[in-house]
């Protein structure tokens, strides 16, 4: 019989040692734990960022076989705009085969930009699209991939999100695509977090400083998939939360689980000159993403995890689109 020191061990490293010791932590409130899952049933999936290429999605692709770590989704940092038609053809073909969602990002962004805001004490209007200009090479990126096949796309701002939303309802890119939120922009309560929502977010990725009572919050008010950071990135914060991550999955669910990888450097926008690094730290996120999903085994959560090949979001709530049929 299950017991509530067992349940407890099971989701808490190290806690039967420091049971024994007198050090014990509360049992789990049942009421913290996420009511959401994926459609199809499953409590997470698995992704690996900053996948830049073709070379790099093949480093990552033949590593995850190695090691033995399912993949749900793979996204790039740099853009549409910085790949080939032959090489997104390439990235679409060999995601393909192994029936994993490839999430591309879209047009031009604060950073790459020559706004001076951005670049200031404030960071400004931070990763969004500065003008109708940028709004439209955004929307170009989006079309251009999805008629090379790309079924996701990632975004970073606002205006641009529900844009798309509003072409997939036009038919001008295709139903089925889905609309992915940049940790560069994400949400951080549960009333920002249910806007995203409402503007055609499929999965929304929070940044990883938030506390597991701040994704109870959220998960009270939506059941959008969220991305987090296992790891994040130095100029996301850097933070590692592995130990975290059945308590994660248990309060945010469902999540994405992202093998991201701090103490390395940037690479976005990408290109040949930073090719070893590229492929370097590709093949390093596969093995942290080993190490988390040897957590959850150690803890004994690893179950629940979504079937591979499973991307869409299921059932979620929008603003009405003008125009739209009912």
């Amino acid at each position: 019989m299950t017991t509530d020191a067992s349940v407890t061990a099971a989701r808490r490293p190290g806690e039967q040692a420091l049971a024994a010791l007198g050090l014990g932590a509360p049992a789990l409130d049942p009421a913290d734990a996420s009511a959401h899952s994926f459609p199809g049933g499953g409590k997470w999936r698995t992704e690996i960022p900053s996948c830049e290429g073709p070379e790099a999605l093949a480093v990552v692709l033949k590593e995850s076989s190695r090691l033995d770590v399912p993949i749900h989704r793979i996204s790039q940092g740099s853009g549409v705009w910085m790949l080939t038609d032959a090489e997104i053809t390439e990235m679409v073909e060999a995601t393909n085969e192994r029936d994993i969602e490839l999430c591309l990002f879209t047009g031009p962004r604060g950073t790459w930009d020559i706004g001076g805001s951005v670049r200031s004490d404030s960071r400004g209007a931070g990763l969004r699209a500065r003008g109708h200009d940028a709004v439209a090479g955004c929307v170009e990126d989006a079309v251009r991939a999805t008629e090379l096949g790309v079924k996701c796309l990632l975004v970073a701002d606002e205006g641009v999100l529900w844009t798309l939303h509003r072409a997939r309802q036009a038919g001008i890119i295709p139903a089925d695509t889905t609309l992915k939120v940049s940790a560069l922009v994400g949400p951080v309560n549960p009333a920002s977090y249910a806007v995203f929502e409402h503007l055609g977010a499929d999965s929304i990725n929070v940044p990883s400083d938030l506390t597991l009572d701040h994704l109870t919050e959220i998960r009270r008010v939506s059941g959008a998939p969220m991305d987090m950071y296992i790891e994040a990135p130095d100029d996301l914060g850097g933070y590692v939360r592995m130990y975290e991550v059945a308590e994660l999955i248990r309060r945010g669910a469902p999540v994405y689980l992202k093998f991201g990888l701090s103490k390395a450097p940037g690479i976005y926008p990408w290109g040949n000159h930073l090719r070893e690094v590229t492929l370097s730290t590709a093949k390093e996120r596969v093995r942290r993403g080993r190490l988390a999903l040897d957590l959850l085994a150690r803890h004994g959560a690893d179950g629940e995890m979504a079937p591979l090949g499973s991307r869409l979001p299921g059932s979620l709530r929008r603003f009405p689109v003008e125009g739209a049929a009912e």
